[in-house]
């Protein structure tokens, strides 16, 4: 049984950092791409950014691009979503997922698709306050 679970997330200043970290169990962690979703209140969950199986290719939101960096341990089995300068717009539940199909590499428009993820974790809150 897969299992992903998030953590790292909490309440922080406007231009302040956070690091959500997404632990995995159950597969063969390092053979598929990885992908960091968030939603915000009274909105659809939408894609932040993502990591390739090998974590030499990441994806990231125009939204977030600069200020998030995605990053992956595979000894560990965490993928990292490291957040900086952060805006109250980015507050939201933030979740890790991981895709569906072992050891391909995928376009953005496959990465931003939560159709593309079979498996996600609980979500963590991040709040940014002004």
């Amino acid at each position: 049984q897969v299992q992903l679970v998030e953590s790292g997330g909490g309440l922080v200043q406007a231009g302040g950092s956070l690091r959500l970290s997404c632990a995995a169990s159950g597969r063969t962690f390092s053979d598929y791409a990885m992908g960091w979703f968030r939603q915000a209140p009274g909105n659809e969950r939408e894609f932040v950014g993502g990591i390739g199986w090998n974590g030499g290719t990441t994806y990231y939101a125009d939204s977030v691009k600069g200020r998030f960096t995605i990053s992956r341990d595979n000894a560990k089995n965490t993928v990292y979503l490291q957040m900086n300068s952060l805006k109250p717009e980015d507050t939201a539940v933030y979740y890790c997922a991981v895709v569906q199909s072992v050891r391909t590499m995928y376009s953005y428009g496959s990465m931003r698709n939560e159709d593309t993820y079979n498996f996600w974790g609980q979500g963590t809150q991040v709040t940014v306050s002004s």
